[in-house]
């Protein structure tokens, strides 16, 4: 936190009176406001995208979905990164993410893609 490599890149930058949340757990509901805010503002779907598919995304998604939204996750804004897998082999990122989205995917989010959020096919 507080490096160059946890900045928002410009093009993704807050705007003026958006609200920004800074966790230190996996989950973006744990230490923050944001369960009270999108509850006050009448949210009920949520559309997740971020790093990393497998920890902050997939605690997040779950936590979402146990707290009754209706929760989206886009397959494309999403990654990760090669993990270790306990029997000592690399697991590639693509193999890694596959595997965080198919554990989220019906149970606690709809799998979707930027296209299908861009056009509204999947809302």
């Amino acid at each position: 936190m507080g490096t160059s490599g946890h900045q928002p890149k410009p093009e993704s930058l807050p705007l003026a009176a958006e609200p920004v949340y800074r966790k230190d757990v996996n989950s973006a509901f744990i230490g923050t406001s944001l369960e009270q805010d999108l509850r006050t503002g009448g949210a009920e779907k949520l559309v997740v995208v971020g790093m990393t598919t497998n920890h902050c995304v997939s605690t997040t998604v779950r936590m979402a979905g146990n707290l009754g939204f209706t929760t989206f996750v886009v397959e494309d804004a999403t990654a990760t990164f090669d993990r270790m897998g306990l029997d000592g082999t690399m697991r590639p990122a693509a193999e890694v993410h596959a595997a965080a989205l198919s554990d989220l995917s019906e149970e606690f989010a709809t799998v979707v893609n930027t296209h299908e959020i861009l056009t509204s096919k999947a809302l």
